[in-house]
C-alpha cells in the first residue's frame, strides 16, 4: 500500500472512531512476526448478516493461512467505503458496488480493488407476508390504510434505504401516502415477526440472499416497473493494492463461490445456529460440508 501523511492517517481514524495505532496500514502489513504474514482488517456491518457471515468467514480461513485477522465493526456502509479507500480498512467482504452502492463506488471506486464476486443474483426486495393479499408493488397505493400507510425499513445509510426512497417510491407514487420507517435490521425483523405472530398486514424492505426469507413465510412482491433494480454481484472489496500486498490472500478469497444452498448454510450457522463468540466453530461446520464453495482450498 502507499504510505500517507500523519494528517491523513489521524483524519481517517477519527471518522472511523479506530485508534491511531490500528489505523496505519503499513503497520498492518509489517507487524507480523515469527513467520505471520500480516494482520488484514476486516470491516463489517455486523447488523447486516451477509456482511457478518463472510467476514467470521474471512477471519477463520485467513487465519489459518497464517495471517492475523482483525474484525473491525463499521455502523454504515459509507463510512465502511471511505475506511477501504484510506486504507484503515483491508477488506469489506460483502458489498453490493453494482447499484446499491453505487454512489460509493462512484466517490471511492478508484481507491479500491475489486478482489472478486462470491454471489450473483443479489436483489433488494419488497415484502409482505405470505398472508397478504397483495402480490405487486403497484398494489401498495391502493393498500395504503391496511398497511398503516408505513414501510418498515432498515438502517437510514443502507444502500437499500436509498434505493426504495429514492428509486422505489416515487417510480410507484408512493411519497404521500407512505412512509419509509428506518431503524435497523433487527427492529424490522423484530416488527416483521410480530406482525405475523399477530397475522398483521405489513409490508417491510429485505434482499435476497438473507435468511429471513427462509424463517418466515414472506413473499417479494412483484416490480413491473424494474424501481429495485436489477440482480446485483456481491463482491470483495480491498484498499488499493490489496493483490499485491497480500498474495496468498487475495488468491483464497477469488476462490470462494457461492449459490443459494451455500451461502443460505453459511448465514444460517452463523446468525442463528451457534451462539455468539461460537462463529469460527460455525464456520469449520459449513467448511465441513460445503467444501466446493471454494475453488482454494484451506485445511487445518
Amino acid at each position: 500500500m502507499k504510505s500517507r501523511t500523519i494528517t491523513t492517517v489521524v483524519a481517517a481514524c477519527a471518522a472511523l472512531g479506530l485508534a491511531l495505532t490500528g489505523c496505519s496500514q503499513e503497520a498492518s502489513k509489517d507487524s507480523g512476526s515469527d513467520g505471520d504474514k500480516g494482520t488484514i482488517k476486516i470491516g463489517y456491518i455486523s447488523s447486516w448478516s451477509d456482511s457478518r457471515s463472510t467476514a467470521f468467514l474471512l477471519e477463520d480461513q485467513l487465519e489459518k493461512l497464517g495471517y492475523e485477522p482483525e474484525l473491525e465493526t463499521i455502523s454504515e456502509a459509507a463510512i465502511l467505503y471511505a475506511g477501504v479507500a484510506n486504507g484503515d480498512i483491508d477488506i469489506y467482504p460483502s458489498a453490493w458496488p453494482e447499484k446499491t452502492h453505487k454512489q460509493y463506488m462512484d466517490e471511492y471506486g478508484d481507491k479500491i480493488e475489486d478482489i472478486s464476486t462470491y454471489y450473483d443474483k443479489a436483489q433488494n426486495t419488497i415484502v409482505v407476508p405470505d398472508y397478504v393479499d397483495i402480490d405487486s408493488i403497484d398494489e401498495l397505493k391502493d393498500n395504503a390504510d391496511k398497511l398503516d400507510g408505513k414501510i418498515v425499513g432498515i438502517e437510514p445509510g443502507a444502500g437499500l434505504t436509498k434505493v426504495t426512497k429514492d428509486s422505489m417510491m416515487p417510480e410507484y407514487g408512493l411519497e404521500k401516502d407512505f412512509e419509509l420507517v428506518t431503524s435497523s435490521t433487527p427492529a424490522m425483523l423484530t416488527e416483521l415477526g410480530n406482525a405475523i405472530d399477530a397475522k398483521d398486514d405489513i409490508v417491510v424492505t429485505l434482499w435476497r440472499p438473507f435468511w429471513a426469507n427462509n424463517a418466515f413465510d414472506v413473499k417479494d412482491l412483484k416490480d413491473p416497473k424494474n424501481a429495485m433494480g436489477d440482480p446485483e454481484k456481491m463482491h470483495f472489496l480491498g484498499t488499493e493494492g490489496f493483490s499485491d500486498d497480500f498474495p496468498e490472500a487475495s488468491e483464497l478469497i477469488k476462490g470462494i463461490k457461492l449459490d443459494d444452498k451455500t451461502y443460505g448454510e453459511l448465514e444460517d450457522l452463523i446468525v442463528n445456529e451457534y451462539e455468539e463468540g461460537q462463529e469460527g466453530d460455525a464456520v469449520d461446520q459449513w467448511v465441513k460440508d460445503n467444501p466446493k464453495a471454494f475453488d482454494s482450498e484451506i485445511t487445518d
